[in-house]
């Protein structure tokens, strides 16, 4: 693989780091659902003029029932439960979490796709999920026991819809499925938004965090992850979940000052290494 891919891959890990700081930092102000809103519409106007070109509008109508699955899926669902998880937990400890997608994939791709795991895939799981055990331990100070059950639920749901895609809109074109997701799912929480307005006007650095999320997060790392995609290939890709706990865990220990404790060190690297040696195939 090209440096320039490789260095697309790290800045998009930077960024996707990031968003759990913001997240992080805009919630309890806030309030879950409203900056979940707010973060898909921001994201969703940056998609708009791509996706009403002419080569991407075609192809709405004949995936909108795949664009809905998704919009709740693999948008609404798990970017609310990071958020709410946000409330109990430190951002690194966020970030480290996501990193089980990659782990949760591969075992729901044995369980509904029927793929066959090799010998390393399996201790990839096992590795990873004794890292989950680590950090999920109720002696740890920095998330509660609720906060770890959303975020593994926030994980599931986008592995899910890994595998969702794979089965049944692997040919579609990624700007739309991604693109529109991020539009509806931002119209579907609307009404749940109008309900739980948060009780006074956002202070600057809430806003500062709402605009990083969807304009940078989101709407512009969504389309650097389409165009590496389209350049390099989903599985290669994919590469970019081993840098997203790391980073997540540098910003939160600079900008929050979170600590690194040796517990959150060994579950992250316990998590890394079972997504390395779950997405290894032999030769």
């Amino acid at each position: 693989m090209e440096n320039k891919y490789w260095i697309l891959i790290t800045i998009l890990g930077a960024v996707w780091g990031s968003a759990f700081m913001f997240i992080k930092i805009a919630t309890p102000e806030l309030g879950p659902i409203a900056l979940v809103n707010v973060r898909l519409a921001v994201a969703g106007l940056i998609f708009i003029p791509f996706l009403l070109q002419k080569k991407y509008l075609k192809h709405f109508k004949s995936n909108i029932k795949n664009i809905l699955v998704l919009s709740i899926v693999n948008t609404a669902l798990p970017f609310s439960l990071f958020a709410f998880a946000s409330l109990e937990s430190s951002s690194n400890m966020l970030s480290i979490l996501n990193g089980t997608t990659a782990i949760m994939a591969v075992v729901i791709s044995t369980i509904w796709l029927k793929v066959k795991l090799n010998v390393y895939q399996i201790m990839g799981v096992f590795v990873g999920l004794f890292g989950i055990i680590v950090l999920a331990n109720p002696d740890n100070i920095y998330i509660s026991t609720k906060a770890t059950i959303f975020c593994l639920g926030a994980a599931f749901c986008y592995a899910l819809s890994a595998n969702y895609i794979q089965k049944f809109a692997h040919k579609t074109n990624t700007t739309v499925l991604i693109g529109w997701s991020l539009v509806i799912a931002a119209i579907l929480l609307t009404p749940l938004t109008l309900l739980n307005l948060p009780s006074q006007f956002p202070s600057p650095n809430v806003i500062f965090s709402i605009l990083w999320l969807g304009v940078i997060s989101t709407g512009i790392a969504f389309l650097g992850y389409v165009h590496l995609i389209e350049k390099i290939g989903a599985v290669k890709t994919a590469t970019v979940a081993y840098f997203i706990p790391v980073f997540g865990v540098i910003w939160g220990y600079i900008f929050l000052s979170e600590p690194i404790t040796l517990q959150i060190l060994v579950g992250m690297m316990l998590i890394l290494t079972g997504i390395i040696f779950t997405n290894k195939r032999y030769d």
